[in-house]
């Protein structure tokens, strides 16, 4: 997906435990530090936090 792109494929892990993950690209020249996300977690029904992971 990214292929020869300066963006690389990260993970983004619930906060609420769930391990539901979400995969994103981001633009490590420009945000080299950890994306931090409210998004939808459809385990508990609720919107969160998801941070970067590894």
């Amino acid at each position: 997906m990214a292929g020869n792109s300066k963006r690389d494929i990260v993970t983004l892990e619930s906060t609420a435990g769930t391990g539901y993950r979400y995969s994103v690209t981001k633009n490590k020249r420009l945000h080299p530090d950890k994306l931090e996300y409210k998004k939808y977690d459809p385990v508990i029904r609720k919107h969160v936090l998801f941070r970067e992971t590894k």
